[in-house]
């Protein structure tokens, strides 16, 4: 079951957090960083799979999301300033509550989307912190168009200020993919092909909901940051890094930026990158319908057993 609580973090954000009992041996801990504009309860599902495997799950609402709370987070807005660097202290404060709680097992850092860009950051930033990587259906390569998108921001903040919703921004993004649905139920389509997972998305008020100039401004800086190689050049050679996307993915061009992300983490001389687009997969890997989710959530077990397992056996040996 996974149950509720609360968590004060260094940054002054009360975290709404979740948590899942290993069952069995308790092999790992496995952190979960969500997307933007859902929250961590929607991970229920691969939570109790991850703890049937062993490990024990932690998730928190980033902040500006779901149910945690901070005097400069409503919701829609990390923070006026230093976002980024808030969203990763609060995600250091998961990580050392679960410590606490489970000291000497392996950690799992796990994101999707915009929650992949998060876990990477914390990656960078803590590089001793964590055992194992998984960044799923995060857009690492915005190139020239996400240059523009900076652009279209600061002109934004200038007009109109950073605390209040971008009017452009859900165009270029979740409108613009919407559109490349064909035939398309609904606004979000590009998320899954389980109609009920995207009825389910649409119908709750803690999911799809406006995004502050502030974040979004966040978000693309985080994602040239997270993909420099100053950056990347923080990160143990030896980690293993686990990145999935999705050839109908309209938010990482049909899974085309997953595969160049993996191409410049081998450039930066990353020795254990495991890389899978998936054919006939959408954005929500872990909410697509279940012929397409439950390989790749079983394949994901198997990554996490073999990084866990190989943790261990370093540690014997040092």
């Amino acid at each position: 079951m996974f149950s509720e609580a609360r968590t004060l973090s260094a940054s002054g954000a009360s975290l709404a957090l979740r948590y899942e009992a290993a069952r069995g041996e308790a092999r790992g801990i496995l952190l979960l960083s969500h997307g933007l504009a859902e929250h961590s309860a929607r991970y229920a599902a691969f939570a109790a799979r991850m703890a049937d495997e062993g490990l024990h799950v932690y998730a928190h609402d980033h902040r500006g999301h779901g149910f945690t709370t901070a005097p400069d987070a409503p919701l829609g807005q990390f923070a006026p300033r230093d976002g980024i660097a808030r969203v990763v202290a609060d995600m250091r404060t998961v990580r050392d509550h679960a410590v606490s709680r489970h000291p000497g097992l392996p950690i799992v850092l796990f994101g999707h989307s915009m929650g992949g860009l998060m876990a990477l950051a914390f990656a960078e930033t803590h590089p001793a912190d964590i055992d194992a990587l998984a960044v799923w259906n995060s857009n690492l390569e915005p190139g020239f168009a996400g240059r523009i998108a900076q652009v279209v921001l600061a002109a934004e903040r200038m007009l109109k200020g950073s605390d209040v919703p971008s009017g452009i921004l859900p165009r270029l993004t979740f409108a613009a993919w919407g559109n490349t649905i064909s035939g398309h139920r609904t606004a979000f389509d590009w998320l899954s092909h389980d109609t009920a997972e995207v009825d389910a998305y649409i119908a709750d008020p803690l999911c799809g909901f406006d995004i502050n100039v502030s974040m979004w401004i966040d978000i693309f800086a985080v994602t040239f940051a997270d993909a420099s190689a100053e950056g990347l050049s923080r990160l143990p050679k030896n980690l293993p890094i686990n990145l999935v996307g999705g050839d109908e993915d309209p938010a990482t061009d049909g899974g085309k930026a997953t595969l160049a992300f993996a191409e410049r983490l081998k450039k930066s001389r990353l020795e254990d990158v495991t890389t899978t687009v998936y054919r006939g997969m959408r954005h929500e890997t872990l909410n697509e319908s279940p012929g397409l989710r439950d390989p790749a959530i079983e394949a994901f077990a198997g990554w996490c057993r073999r990084a866990i397992a190989e943790k261990r056996r370093v540690a014997e040996h040092t």
